[in-house]
């Protein structure tokens, strides 16, 4: 009886951790100083909240590590901004719905003449937290797919 009424604390102590740990959410417009001229930019957002557990710290160094190693250049020339969110923060509450997040995430998002038009949540980051070359390219590819909708 004890190793059962062990076990499921040790379960729940465990979900209340991944819950805490994980959300994603989306804007419905591009901030001001991405929009550029053709109207066509991507955003990858990383959502954290004020509670982080060493997966959402990797997360977010493999996703900015991802995106500065393939992707200099649409960095430098704004067609792609890697931005680190915490929805812990009251003004940062609208993103948990628009994006439906549930855990800590890396959401990509599209915008043309400012407006969303497409974006998608990287779940499989969570799957590939133990394998950077295969996390970076999963970030990699979904990156290249959004871009080309630019």
């Amino acid at each position: 009886m004890k190793r059962l009424t062990l076990s499921r604390i040790v379960l729940a102590i465990s979900m209340l951790c991944f819950l805490h740990c994980a959300n994603p959410a989306a804007a419905k417009e591009a901030p001001a100083d991405s929009q550029k001229k053709d109207g066509g930019t991507v955003i990858a957002y990383y959502f954290h909240g004020d509670f982080r557990c060493s997966n959402c710290f990797t997360i977010e160094q493999y996703s900015k590590e991802a995106v500065e190693k393939y992707f200099p250049e649409q960095l430098k020339n704004g067609k792609l901004t890697f931005t680190v969110i915490n929805i812990d923060h009251p003004e940062n509450e609208p993103f948990i719905k628009d994006y439906q997040l549930y855990t800590r995430s890396l959401i990509v998002a599209e915008f043309k003449n400012g407006k969303q038009v497409r974006w998608a949540n990287l779940t499989k980051v969570w799957d590939y937290i133990k394998d950077r070359d295969a996390f970076y390219n999963y970030v990699k590819t979904e990156i290249e797919k959004a871009l080309k909708g630019m």
